[in-house]
């Protein structure tokens, strides 16, 4: 694996090591070993999956408040994304700054965000699945946000968001006493 990091301290976009043959290729997505070398945090206890059927969906900014908090691996199965991080982490020297990174299934990136980090992501085409391993149990009473098209943030969007839960659309204004 290759990592390469963000905008975002601590964020990084995992690229696979492709080793093909006549079959195809074959490639390590995740290695605790490696993992630790590098500093990150290689604790795994839960995947998720996430199905979107249209193109626009955009579902985030989403994280856990302590003792929650979760690091995750997301990686696009299907379709394609544009996989955003957010810094919240007040002592961070890229506090408040986002990385943004597509993620598709003929790429085979995965985005590492950090505990700390709220996480969204945006589908660019129909039918997009991702899966993302994290390494805590969501905690629904832990489970918070901030908005997608928050000021304080200022992400930019490729795409025009057509499909976006109540929730994500009600997440609050990010307090003016931590910007």
């Amino acid at each position: 694996m290759k990592l390469v990091e963000t905008a975002v301290a601590g964020s990084y976009v995992i690229e696979i090591d492709r080793r093909e043959d006549p079959r195809g290729f074959f490639a390590r997505t995740w290695c605790r070993r490696e993992f630790e070398e590098l500093g990150l945090d290689p604790a795994l206890v839960q995947i998720n999956v996430g199905f979107n059927l249209r193109a626009g969906t955009l579902r985030g900014m989403h994280f856990q408040r302590a003792p929650f908090e979760e690091t995750k691996v997301v990686r696009c199965t299907r379709g394609a994304v544009v996989d955003v991080a957010i810094d919240l982490r007040p002592d961070s020297p890229t506090y408040r700054r986002w990385a943004a990174v597509e993620l598709t299934a003929d790429n085979h990136r995965m985005l590492y965000v950090p505990r700390g980090c709220a996480h969204g992501y945006q589908t660019l085409v129909d039918d997009t699945e991702l899966c993302y391993q994290t390494s805590q149990v969501y905690a629904p009473e832990h489970a918070t946000g901030v908005r997608y098209d928050d000021p304080a943030f200022a992400v930019r969007w490729p795409l025009a968001v057509t499909v976006l839960s109540d929730a994500d659309r009600r997440w609050p204004d990010f307090p003016e006493e931590a910007r």
